[in-house]
């Protein structure tokens, strides 16, 4: 198993190829097509660190506001 897939296993949720990955009170955001392309956003969706360009931050936030309720809810896990 490759690391990206290992990744993607452990993922909390995974949207257009973006992994979420909660880890203590962060959330690490990693695009699996090109894995040096990384977030880690606060649990409020702040910008804590990021190599991403401004346009694909403001998708990848708009993700993690219209999809955290996935992570959060047991029922949908």
């Amino acid at each position: 198993m490759t690391d990206i897939e290992k990744i993607a296993e452990q993922a909390d949720m995974i949207v257009n190829g973006y992994a979420f990955t909660k880890h203590e009170d962060k959330i690490r955001v990693l695009y699996l097509s090109k894995p040096f392309h990384a977030v880690m956003l606060s649990i409020d969706g702040e910008v804590l660190e990021t190599n991403m360009n401004d346009i694909e931050l403001n998708i990848v936030k708009k993700y993690y506001e219209r999809n955290r309720k996935y992570m959060e809810d047991k029922e949908y896990a």
